[in-house]
């Protein structure tokens, strides 16, 4: 049996982070990734994908600077986030949050990212490997922890078994293995909480070229529609990148029921005549259209880039959109990014708390001692989880006029661009709306402090 000190499964930005803490401090850690081909990559990488856009304090959450990845990872340097309601809207200059980033964000080519975050994890001395479909996990607690008596086996789908003291689960909000494993330190069903089609979203986006001149108006600006479609944090964006293109995209909940959806007509990406919800491609199509086809032709104008995304300019992938779980630290297992819930829908991208939490985990597997992993994680990215908590809760019922309302109350908030902490503070001045939403979001806060965002409490294993 092959023998490592950690294991990791999944090789996106939280596995390789894992590793590349583990490596660096000197511990044998090995990578298993299904791989999957991608447009866009040479080779074979990890399934994982998103809107690839970076805030400035996620920087330091990361722990990651752009100057540190290779120049043809950033895309775009950010200057703004426009948030566009059915007749209000939003412009937010500043998340008024202190960060060692001067810019107010950035977008990334994400396959190019993971390529460097793997390279950055071999470099540190951790094996990355490919084609390593991972069945199953046995762990027995009592084991000696010896070559022959390892704390977990891994089995992969081709026969072979891993040995390792321990294991980090970074297979994204998928949990294909994730549930497996936790299903053996839990008295219920894991899926009674983590069932995949109750707790994710799914994202679709396209990468399309724009005309030179819209291009130049949506350059800097990350661009968000709410309660354009129905859903819990459903919504579409444009995002930049690089040479004229951009990614057009949404994120909405799994198989939601069209007959569910109250005031139909005030959604202006639904028609009447729909009988189901739209797939993602359509809702994309009625945002260019809406937003442009008076004056452009969508299919001339906006082509499909086919060398980028996943296949043919395209992607589909899944997005956690539960509050994250604790993790069996005391039988060495330590659950990561979009696993553990700790990415979010509501914002979207996840790469900041992904790679944090596999950078922590790795560095307590390689202490050998993995106890602190839930206290550490909540120090690191608690505010990032307890702000993304609180405002999913305010808005889970929202429709069209709620964020209008919405919108209109935070622009008095936000008169001096002070961002989140805005928030923070009941600004009577600004209107009793405006009032009102901060209320609203201190006492939601309030709910959540000190860790009880936590869905899944350590107490609760059987270790």
């Amino acid at each position: 049996m092959e023998r490592v000190d950690v294991a990791i499964v999944g090789g996106g930005p939280a596995g390789t982070s894992a590793a590349h803490a583990a490596a660096s401090a000197g511990a044998s850690a090995l990578v298993l990734e299904k791989g999957v081909p991608r447009a866009d990559r040479q080779g074979l990488g990890p399934d994982s994908t998103d809107a690839a856009g970076i805030l400035d304090y996620w920087v330091d959450i990361m722990d990651i600077h752009p100057d540190e990845m290779p120049d043809d990872v950033v895309l775009d340097v950010l200057d703004r986030a426009e948030f566009i309601g059915p007749n209000e809207s939003l412009t937010l200059r500043s998340t008024g949050l202190d960060s060692s980033y001067d810019e107010f964000g950035y977008t990334f080519h994400r396959a190019k990212f993971d390529d460097w975050l793997r390279s950055r994890a071999e470099e540190a001395g951790a094996e990355y490997r490919l084609k390593a479909s991972v069945r199953d996990v046995e762990t027995d607690l009592d084991a000696s922890g010896s070559e022959t008596d390892p704390r977990h086996v891994v089995r992969l789908a081709n026969g072979e078994d891993v040995g390792a003291d321990f294991l980090i689960l970074a297979d994204g909000p998928q949990r294909t293995v994730t549930n497996k494993v936790l299903d053996d330190f839990l008295p219920f069903a894991i899926t009674d909480r983590l069932a995949s089609t109750e707790v994710n979203h799914i994202a679709y986006q396209e990468h399309r070229e724009f005309p030179p001149e819209l291009f130049d108006e949506v350059d800097g600006a990350i661009k968000f529609w709410w309660g354009y479609m129905p859903g819990h944090t459903a919504y579409p964006w444009v995002f930049p990148n690089d040479n004229n293109v951009c990614r057009v995209g949404l994120t909405m909940p799994i198989g939601m029921d069209i007959d569910e959806v109250e005031d139909r007509d005030k959604y202006k990406l639904l028609r009447e005549d729909d009988d189901s919800i739209p797939q993602g491609r359509e809702y994309i199509r009625r945002l260019l259209e809406q937003e442009f086809g008076d004056e452009y032709d969508i299919d001339e104008d906006f082509p499909l880039v086919e060398d980028r995304g996943k296949t043919n300019g395209t992607e589909t992938y899944a997005i956690s959109s539960t509050r994250p779980i604790d993790s069996p630290s005391a039988a060495g297992i330590a659950v990561t990014g979009g696993a553990m819930g700790a990415t979010s829908a509501f914002h979207e991208g996840g790469d900041h708390v992904a790679v944090r939490t596999g950078a922590i985990a790795g560095e307590l597997a390689a202490e050998g001692d993995l106890s602190e992993y839930n206290a550490r994680w909540k120090d690191a990215i608690g505010d990032e989880v307890l702000r993304n908590v609180a405002m999913a809760k305010i808005v889970h019922d929202y429709g069209p006029s709620n964020w209008d309302k919405s919108f209109k109350a935070a622009r008095k908030l936000l008169d001096k661009d002070e961002g989140y902490k805005a928030f923070g503070a009941t600004k009577l001045s600004a209107g009793f709306s405006a009032a009102k939403l901060a209320t609203q979001y201190k006492r939601t806060k309030l709910k959540y402090r000190n860790g009880k965002y936590v869905q899944l409490n350590e107490s609760e294993y059987s270790v």
